[in-house]
């Protein structure tokens, strides 16, 4: 393919990408926005009581209301958003952070490593991961970072299988062949050769992984498994809502609400940037 010929096909290739990314873009803005700079909204605690205003409706100083216990539930669901946020990017990362060294160690040495990598990987997805999650619980206890972490474990097996077939694709392309030949260092091959080509597939599980990540501690919160109260997440709102469904369901239809829309545009959202990865990749070739 000549030059104008490329030209134009990475043109077209580069169109915008349309309302599908950016309505959801400006949503997930607006929360992440919201959540960070919680302090700055002049809301009460998360955990002050209102005992002029229990179970109740929208009022004026309770925007949407509070909950069984007076909290008011606007300040609960933007304080327990971090907690959810935090969760929904740190996990995927550290999955990915050592999947990828897992990975690039199988895919770029090979031979025994592969194998005793392989066994590892294989070894881990044969354990359930609730075990995993319960197992963390029970002994580490419900802090962030122990929900972070072991959340973050359950994403190591497949990012390391994802990192060792690009590695295995780029492994013995004639630039890797050239830098040994130069007699640069394994690290340096993995560092400046390998690791700019793989990141693309990379990038694409993070993407898929936020949503499934939030899903998950809002799964954990119901169940009590994540942060222990009275730090609130999206999930624990809606178990403590739960108990009064039939006198307040605001309590719990309010955060279902923001975390089915959290969640479905970061899947719009995700699905748009691999789009254009792939495009960007068609067009490099």
């Amino acid at each position: 393919m000549d030059r104008n010929a490329l030209a134009i096909a990475m043109h077209r290739k580069s169109r915008s990408f349309g309302l599908y990314f950016w309505i959801p873009m400006i949503w997930l803005i607006i929360v992440a926005v919201a959540c960070v700079f919680a302090p700055l909204w002049g809301l009460p605690p998360a955990d002050e009581i209102d005992w002029a205003y229990i179970q109740s409706p929208p009022v004026e100083g309770h925007p949407l209301g509070t909950d069984n216990l007076g909290r008011d539930l606007l300040s609960r669901i933007i304080y327990g958003g971090r907690v959810s946020l935090t969760v929904g990017f740190a996990a995927p990362f550290i999955g990915v952070g050592l999947g990828l060294i897992l990975g690039m160690i199988a895919g770029y040495y090979r031979g025994w490593a592969d194998e005793v990598i392989g066994i590892m990987i294989d070894a881990w997805l044969a354990i359930p991961g609730l075990v995993i999650l319960l197992l963390f619980s029970v002994v580490f206890g419900g802090s962030l970072f122990m929900v972070c972490l072991s959340l973050g474990l359950l994403f190591i097996p497949t990012a390391a299988r994802i990192t060792r077939a690009a590695t295995l694709n780029y492994a013995g392309r004639e630039f890797v062949l050239a830098a040994k030949a130069m007699g640069a260092s394994d690290f340096r091959i993995l560092r400046k050769e390998v690791f700019p080509n793989i990141i693309w597939p990379l990038i694409a599980f993070v993407l898929i992984d936020i949503p499934i990540a939030i899903v998950i501690e809002g799964a954990l919160s119901f169940l009590g498994l994540s942060v222990k109260a009275p730090t609130p997440s999206w999930g624990g709102i809606i178990a403590e809502g739960r108990e009064v469904l039939s006198t307040s369901p605001h309590i719990a239809l309010y955060p279902t609400l923001v975390m089915f829309l959290t969640v479905l545009c970061f899947n719009l959202v995700g699905d748009a940037i691999r789009r254009r990865l792939a495009d960007v990749r068609e067009g490099a070739i």
